[in-house]
Formats: C-alpha cells, structure tokens, sequence
C-alpha cells in the first residue's frame, strides 16, 4: 500500500513538472513568436493609433491644421525607425540614437492614452449627453495630449533624477546570527549611453557611499555600448565603498557590446567579476557565500567561456552556509531554487519603465521588482533598476538603489 502511495506520488510530481515545463514552453513560444513580430507591426500601431484618435475620430480640424498633424504622425512612423536602426545598429550613432529613443517613448506613451482615452470617455460622455460629437472628440485630443505632455515631462525628471533608496529587510532562515544586520546595497541596469550621464553616475556612486554598505553589488547592464566608449561614465563606478566586497556579473547588454571589456574595466575599477564563481564574506564568525553566474544569453554570444554555470559558481562551497547568488535576469530564478539558493539579486526587468509596459515584461520574466518567494527555501529580490535603457522616461516604474538588511531568525 505504501509502495502504491509512494508511487502515485511520484507520478503526480512527474506529471505536475511535466505540466510546468510546458506551460514555461508554451510562454516562450509565444515570446518569440511576438517578438518576432514586434518590430514590424509596433512602430505602425504607436503612430497610427494616435494620429487617429487625435485627429480623425470626428474633431473635423481645420484642413491645415489636419494635414500639419498627419504630416508628424508620418514623420515619426518613417524617422523611429530609421533614427532606431542608426543609433543602435551596426553605425550606433549616439545623435541618431537619442531621436530615436525618444521617439520610441513618445509614440508609447500617446499610444497608450489614445488607447485608454479615446473609447471609454467619449462612450461616458456619450450616455451623459455632453455636447456634440465634435465636442467630445476634441475633449479627448486635449485630454490624451495633456495626459501624455504631464507624464513624459514627470518621467524624463524621474528618469534623470539620483534614485531613492529602497530599504528592504530579508529574512534568511539559514543566515547565522554573526552575519545578521549585514548591509547589501544593490545597484543595477544604469544603461550609461547615448544620453552622457557621467555627473548622474558619480552622484549615484555618492548616494551609495552613504549608505555603509558591507557588500555592494551591480547585477549587470553597465551600459549600452563598449567599455572603450562609455568608460567616462562608467568610471564613478571606482568610487564605490564597501566594507567587505564590491561585486559584479554580467547582463544581456554586455553580451551585445564585447562582454570582455566590461569584465575588464569592472575588475580594472576594483569590482570582483562574479563569472560563474564565489567568494565569501565572513562577519561575526559565520559565514556568507557570494556567488555570481553569467548572464542567460552568455552561452549563445559566441564568447569563449561564457555562460550561466550554477554549479560552477558554488563548486567548492560548504552546502550548509546560506547562498547569495547574483544573476542579472530573475528567469534563472527556477535553477536557483533547485540549486539551494537563499537569496538571488537581479534586475533587468526596469519594474516596466514606461507603463503598461510591464503586461509584456510579466510574459517573459518571474517576476517584476520586490521580493518574491521561490520554492520553499529561495528568495528573489528584483530591482527596478536604477538607470533606464532607451527612452529617457520612467512612468509608473521608479528607479531605485536597494539597501538590503539581512536578517537571522538566532540574533539577540
């Protein structure tokens, strides 16, 4: 009867990791499926949507007024893409890039009011009897431009703005009292590029140094382009202190930009490159293991020696201290679990950047920004980011410098 039991068990956790594997097989089918698509039919949904609802949903505009309109709606469905293609192409032409950039966060965010407010309000005002309907479509042009005008000047100042510290304590059931109240400040995905930020970069190096970090790390996406060509802003990166260890691993956006040279220049400015191993930091007689792993699309650059190797990473460790893991996408959060992982610290998702962007994030990634539980031991920390790639706008999705406070069930 037990062996029965134990084998019906079996078959249901079989089938129950069978059911998993699937549906994770089936959502990224269907991801690249849409990314597939994404580049040919986004740019003529983000201005076509918009020039509709703003100037032909029944305003009835004068002529000029009309063509002049239709005149930049075509600009910029002919120009992002091209201005796209320049900047972050084979040419990476840092003007090019910067119109395009904009461009591309402009068009989002008019797409997303025109699709929220265009329908909804003229079918309230509608029922309530608020005037004709050229009335009504043109409290809707004013509403959605509004709208858009007040959220790209917010999120440009939020995007450009030193990021708040997020203060967040974790409870790590494994983590022994001599390393309880050990500070971890996480920074993440600052995308120096196009846009020089070198003063933003030395101001947020500033704000870290004020928090006594014990460890300090940065879970990759340094910046878009080489290490030759963004060093300047990379360099305030130096400055950082860290009583014990400043540590690094590499994101997707190394991997387009010679990965190499940014390990290089990291380890150059004093940060220990994580590549698919640990260190360990020991405080008050117990003992913490650092591990960091390359980034999941390492093994697909071509480059010699890169890839995500768990088990590289915590060869050699003791399997009874608590592990710290750093990977720059939250999606390897599954090998973490499996691997016996405490903690992983990632970033990459931007917590959205410019909502509702983050409906499309939630398709790839486990999670969005926050702490998450995984299994029954792991925990995943997800940073927001504390810099921004492409668009120089955050609505909705703060960026952020995390101060992590780990925390032992045996301190006094």
């Amino acid at each position: 009867m037990t062996d029965t039991g134990e084998a019906r068990s079996a078959d249901e956790s079989t089938r129950e990791a069978r059911e998993t594997r699937e549906t994770q097989e089936t959502q990224q089918s269907r991801l690249r499926v849409l990314m597939r698509y994404i580049p040919l039919i986004a740019p003529v949904l983000l201005w076509t949507v918009p020039c509709w609802v703003l100037l032909y949903a029944g305003q009835h505009w004068p002529l000029p007024v009309t063509l002049v309109g239709t005149a930049l709606f075509a600009l910029g469905l002919i120009g992002m893409p091209l201005a796209m293609m320049r900047g972050h192409g084979r040419r990476q032409q840092d003007r090019a890039a910067i119109v395009g950039d904009i461009l591309l966060g402009t068009s989002w965010v008019l797409f997303t009011w025109s699709v929220l407010l265009g329908v909804l309000p003229l079918v309230v005002l509608a029922v309530a009897g608020a005037g004709d309907g050229q009335n009504r479509s043109r409290i809707v042009t004013c509403a959605v431009l509004g709208v858009s005008a007040v959220l790209l000047a917010w999120g440009y100042a939020e995007a450009h703005r030193v990021p708040r510290v997020r203060n967040v304590d974790v409870h790590l059931p494994r983590l022994g009292a001599g390393l309880d109240g050990t500070r971890v400040v996480l920074i993440t995905d600052t995308h120096y590029g196009p846009l020089d930020r070198a003063r933003w970069s030395a101001r947020v190096c500033e704000r870290v140094n004020t928090l006594d970090a014990d460890l300090v790390c940065h879970t990759g996406d340094i910046a878009d382009g080489t290490a030759e060509r963004r060093r300047a802003q990379a360099e305030p990166l130096g400055t950082v202190r860290a009583t014990r260890a400043r540590v690094y691993v590499t994101g997707n956006h190394e991997y387009y930009s010679q990965a190499q040279g940014w390990v290089d220049l990291m380890d150059e400015l004093g940060w220990e490159p994580l590549r698919n191993r640990h260190l360990l930091l020991e405080r008050g007689g117990d003992t913490l293991v650092v591990a960091g792993v390359d980034d999941v699309t390492a093994e697909s650059s071509g480059l010699a020696g890169h890839r995500a190797h768990l088990a590289g990473a915590l060869h050699g460790a003791d399997p009874d201290l608590p592990v710290l893991l750093l990977a720059h996408q939250p999606k390897f959060i599954d090998r973490a679990a499996a691997g016996g992982v405490d903690l992983q610290l990632s970033g990459h998702t931007h917590g959205g950047q410019i909502w509702p962007f983050h409906h499309l994030v939630r398709i790839d990634q486990p999670a969005l920004a926050g702490l998450s539980r995984h299994g029954a031991r792991t925990l995943l920390y997800t940073s927001r980011g504390t810099g921004f790639w492409g668009p120089p706008f955050r609505v909705f999705a703060p960026s952020e410098i995390t101060l992590l406070v780990l925390r032992s069930p045996q301190r006094s």
